[in-house]
């Protein structure tokens, strides 16, 4: 994993990043979403993302491998201290670390940025995920059942989080 680098994106990396979410929705591993993003639609994207929600990625020598992004949880006042996270990893590089690196960035950038928590909505069936959240200290508070129609089915999310104070 020492050839995995981790920086900020780019609008030149909208198209990567487009590319790996969209095989996070296909997949049906990591999101609720089912409308596919394009290069142009992620670079507007990021360049709307104010400083305290970045976005990562991984890079393995010039690909972009995954990418991960700290977001607003409730636009709330009183929720500014609380984000929520993503982390998508290309098919090929998953279950390589990828995401560890990724999601073990954005808890450092978290405290970096003052929040105090940060949460998540995850599927059970991610099971790679899931062991990488608690393998990063992030514990189970809850599951909303029925949360989202995906492919005419009602699946349940998993809700977690880690402090970080």
């Amino acid at each position: 994993m020492s050839e995995i680098q981790i920086r900020p994106a780019k609008p030149a990396d909208a198209g990567a990043i487009a590319d790996i979410y969209n095989q996070g929705i296909e997949d049906r591993v990591a999101t609720l979403e089912t409308d596919l993003r394009t290069p142009d639609e992620r670079r507007q994207w990021l360049a709307a993302r104010s400083p305290r929600h970045p976005v990562i990625v991984a890079e393995a020598g010039v690909q972009v491998v995954g990418w991960g992004s700290l977001n607003v949880f409730n636009p709330r006042r009183a929720y500014d201290y609380v984000a929520d996270f993503s982390v998508y990893v290309e098919r090929g590089w998953r279950g390589k670390g990828v995401g560890n690196r990724l999601l073990t960035r954005l808890i450092e950038l978290g405290r970096e940025l003052g929040y105090h928590k940060l949460v998540l909505s995850a599927f059970p069936w991610n099971t790679g995920g899931m062991t990488l959240y608690e393998k990063l200290g992030f514990r189970t508070v809850g599951i909303y059942k029925e949360q989202g129609k995906l492919d005419g089915k009602w699946v349940d999310t998993i809700i977690m989080e880690k402090l970080l104070e």
